[in-house]
């Protein structure tokens, strides 16, 4: 008995079936070898380490949560999603299965550390997705081929399309676990969902995701929850601040860094810091991308531990901000800001501060931001009705308006300082 375990051990034929235990979900089996081997690599174990929310949990407290509890997350939903429609007679192959899920997977692997303040600030021109294709890319590599199909689904060239748009699309596995797992931790009940309900209603038609069209009011409450869940967490009006505080704070560290100012960095953060890095360096330089890697909340937040001492005023300001919780002031409305207004708090804050014209556009920033609630025509929802037929759901429902649906909410605010009298 001992000499044939010996045998099968020697074979490398264990079975590396492993249990997550998600706060959400439950118990996450993971009983592909290939998954096992690609949550195990430091590439994936690297979004333990990046917040998924980053700096939100500065207005909710228990939004620690990170990308490598979502990424396990929208897998998991992807398994469950493929096993209904296996139940109700699609063929799936376990290739598929497998590649599906890897796909779902590794969709989030490109994020940096607070990711769309890093993405604009330190980097030119380079988002997380495509940094996340760069790193499939290596990892396919490095095992050697059996990342193609899941390559190939993710980037929408499988002729199979439903898997692509289980992947990314407005209804896909990637919203579903967001919207789940950020109301859970951040403890906003209008994001909660009936993903198993949205989940047990899928169908697929003309080679797309549909939803059975008893399923409507579980859709309802999806795009609702969406919208919800955008005004009141991701764009909450203090993380819009804290956010930008943090892309104005890296903007600024790279332009003392290029004019040869010496200031604080990690070894990872250094080289985002010193040189200006496009697409091509991506792709050209295999080192930048081991070097992105290496690069996480832990590298920005104990830079700026120590930035809060430097000479420079905005570096030294917008740090302790950002370390202390004391976050500048956000005015936010629905229409663009008197110019007057603008004019009367930089001149208060050129007051106060005593800084350059170059420092003030660091103290003093106006911005919009905007979001779709639901794009009719753009990977619609269709509802799948019992005919055969299929709707649109801003056509299909008396609920959502698709007036209202179709058109961006865009709100406009002014960041400045606390302890500036105007």
């Amino acid at each position: 008995m001992k000499t044939n375990l010996r045998k099968f051990m020697s074979a490398g034929k264990i079975n590396k079936r492993k249990i997550f235990n998600d706060p959400v979900y439950g118990f996450i089996s993971i009983t592909d070898d290939l998954i096992f081997d690609i949550i195990e690599h430091p590439y994936f174990q690297r979004l333990r380490r990046i917040k998924q929310l980053g700096l939100t949990h500065l207005v909710y407290p228990g939004a620690l949560h990170t990308r490598f509890h979502h990424s396990l997350g929208a897998m998991h939903l992807m398994g469950k999603a493929l096993n209904e429609l296996k139940m109700k007679g699609y063929k799936i192959s376990k290739k598929e299965f497998v590649s599906a899920q890897i796909a779902m997977l590794l969709h989030d692997i490109g994020h940096g550390p607070y990711s769309h303040a890093l993405e604009h600030s330190i980097v030119d021109g380079v988002n997380h997705e495509k940094i996340s294709i760069l790193f499939m890319h290596r990892l396919n590599t490095e095992f050697k081929g059996k990342l193609n199909l899941a390559i190939d689904i993710f980037e929408n060239n499988y002729s199979r399309k439903f898997f692509h748009h289980l992947v990314t699309s407005q209804f896909d596995m990637d919203r579903l676990d967001y919207l789940k797992r950020d109301s859970f931790f951040t403890g906003v009940s209008e994001g909660i969902i009936n993903y198993e309900r949205l989940l047990n209603m899928l169908e697929i038609a003309n080679d797309r995701p549909v939803i059975e069209y008893k399923g409507i009011y579980s859709v309802e409450k999806f795009i609702t929850a969406r919208r919800l869940m955008y005004w009141q967490v991701y764009l909450h009006k203090t993380v819009l601040s804290a956010e930008y505080m943090a892309f104005y704070l890296l903007k600024r560290a790279k332009e003392l860094s290029l004019k040869g100012v010496s200031i604080f960095s990690t070894p990872a953060l250094k080289l985002f810091l010193e040189h200006s890095i496009n697409e091509n360096d991506f792709i050209n330089d295999k080192k930048i991308l081991d070097d992105f890697a290496c690069l996480d909340d832990y590298d920005i937040y104990s830079s700026m531990k120590v930035w809060q001492s430097h000479t420079d005023i905005v570096l030294s300001t917008l740090s302790k901000g950002l370390v202390n919780r004391h976050l500048f002031k956000i005015e936010l409305q629905n229409e663009p800001f008197n110019p007057e207004r603008v004019q009367k708090v930089k001149n208060a804050v050129l007051k106060h501060f005593k800084i350059s014209q170059n420092e003030l556009n660091y103290f003093v920033f106006e911005e919009s931001t905007s979001n779709y609630t639901y794009k009719p025509g753009v990977d619609k929802i269709n509802l799948l009705f019992k005919n055969g037929s299929i709707m649109d759901i801003s056509e299909a429902s008396d609920q959502l308006s698709i007036n209202t649906l179709s058109k961006p909410t865009v709100k406009y605010f002014l960041c400045y300082p606390k302890d500036i009298v105007l």
